[in-house]
Order: structure tokens, then sequence, then C-alpha cells
């Protein structure tokens, strides 16, 4: 996929807008986001334009993950932090504001002013898990081909 001039990572990957980056490389960039949540919370995006996990490819995955697990162990070393949430969200549903794939680095403490965000109970009835189990693995083995 092509660069999205409309697009505000994008324009940081082409460097038509600023950002406080962290690291580079040709197909990553870590940068702080506009508001971080937590001292060290930065965004890791890929250089070229994806816009969500459904069109992310393997070799673009691949960046993208061994950058975002060098990153968390950056946090631990430089921040005394108590905890790391790792964030990536896809579509409006789920809180995807920037529709360019991008994974949030947030360290967690303690004191911090994140609120919980996981509910309390199941939303799968206990008695509906295998046929859930089931329903993705059938999608999951068909798709095994596409990486």
């Amino acid at each position: 996929m092509t660069a999205d001039s409309a697009c505000p990572f994008c324009n940081i990957v082409d460097g038509t807008a600023t950002a406080d980056v962290a690291y580079r490389d040709d197909n990553v960039i870590v940068f702080l986001p506009d508001e971080p949540a937590t001292l060290g919370h930065v965004l890791v995006v890929p250089t070229e334009h994806v816009p969500d996990i459904w069109s992310l490819d393997a070799r673009t995955a691949e960046a993208v993950s061994r950058i975002t697990i060098r990153t968390a162990r950056a946090a631990k070393a430089a921040f005394q932090l108590d905890g790391l949430n790792v964030i990536q969200s896809n579509g409006e549903a789920a809180t995807q504001t920037v529709f360019h794939l991008h994974v949030h680095v947030v360290p967690r403490y303690s004191n911090d002013d994140i609120a919980p965000f996981w509910p309390i109970g199941s939303a799968v009835p206990d008695a509906d898990r295998v046929r859930v189990a089931g329903r993705l693995a059938a999608h999951i083995s068909a798709g095994l081909d596409d990486d």
C-alpha cells in the first residue's frame, strides 16, 4: 500500500508533520502520541500505510511485532513502571480514531489515571464456548495460506 496524504501518521512518516520520534527504521516508526496517557506512552507504526489489522501482511506484522517488543523492553528499562499495556484497536467500535495501523505501548503505574477497561464477567456463556472456538478454528485454519 502506498502513503495516504490525508493520513496523519503517513504525514509523520514522510516528514510533512512532526512528531517526537523515539525510533525509526525502513519499516517502523515509534513516536509519542499527541496526548500520552502515561510517561513513556508511544505508538509503534508501520511506515507503509496499512489501515488496520485485516490489511496487514506477514512481513509488516513481523516488523511491527519485533519493534513493539523492543519498545516494551526499552520502556521497562527507562522508566520505573509497574506494568504495561500493549493496545492495538481496529475500527470505530474498537475506538480506532486514526485509520493507520498502530500499536500503543503504554507503561502503567499503580497511581496512573487510566481507568480499568476490561468488563467484569464473560460475554460468552459457558454453553457456547466450544461452538465459538470451533467457528474461529475453522476460519483460522482456512486462512493459513493468506500469510
